[in-house]
Parts: structure tokens; C-alpha cells; sequence
């Protein structure tokens, strides 16, 4: 394996989704299995392909970009667990302008927002 570029996580991602892909295949019906078999030995082919591979560069580069979209669904999740557990507590709004998420607390009645980052005002019931 010298000069390779080997398994990464990208490369354990694409193996679990074809784990998953084999057992679907296997429990549901022969058309569902005829559609998933195909589908999974391409994945399992491009595992391979991109762990013989020696243009590690290259490899190395879809192992980012792969770990930045992961990272960035782990946010998106964990914002929206925030958000949800503090929903009796805030009112959550978005500014007009600059899609920045304001959080004020409940209760407050008719309010003005002004947002801290782009300036712009306006209104909202809390």
C-alpha cells in the first residue's frame, strides 16, 4: 500500500452506506434488490478505487470536502436541537436582510429587533 492512498473516512462512509445498501437489497423484494445490487457494487468499486488510488492528492481532497459537509450537517443538527429545546423559553426570528437568526425571550409582546449585524430593524411578536 505504499504510495496509496488507503481508507479514510469518506471511504468508511461509502463502505456503511453499501452495508446498508447489501441488507435492503436482501430483506426487500427481488425488484428493490434488482435496483440496489447494481447501485452498491459501483460503490463498492469506487471504495476500492479510491483506496488503490495513488493520486493521494486528489483523494485527499474529497476526504475534505466530505468532512466539511459532515461537519456542517453535525451544526445544522445540533442548532436545531438548541433551538428546539429552548422554544418555551425564546422566540427565534430571521432578519430580513441578512438571514441572521435573532433570539428574544417569550413574553414580550410586540417588539422592535434591530439586527446586531446588519443594522436593520423591524417588527415581531414575542
Amino acid at each position: 500500500m505504499a504510495g496509496r492512498n488507503g481508507n479514510d473516512q469518506l471511504n468508511t462512509f461509502l463502505l456503511a452506506v453499501t452495508v446498508v445498501l447489501l441488507v435492503l437489497g436482501s430483506i426487500f423484494t427481488k425488484k428493490l434488490g434488482a435496483v440496489l445490487y447494481p447501485l452498491m457494487l459501483v460503490l463498492l468499486g469506487y471504495v476500492y478505487f479510491r483506496m488503490f488510488s495513488r493520486n493521494v492528492y486528489r483523494r485527499q481532497e474529497e476526504n475534505e470536502k466530505y468532512l466539511r459537509w459532515r461537519m456542517r450537517a453535525a451544526a445544522s443538527l445540533r442548532l436545531r436541537k438548541e433551538r428546539w429545546q429552548q422554544r418555551k423559553d425564546y422566540k427565534f426570528f430571521t432578519c430580513p436582510s441578512c438571514k441572521t437568526v435573532l433570539r428574544v425571550p417569550k413574553g414580550k409582546g410586540k417588539i422592535k429587533l434591530v439586527c446586531r449585524k446588519c443594522g436593520t430593524s423591524f417588527i415581531g411578536r414575542s
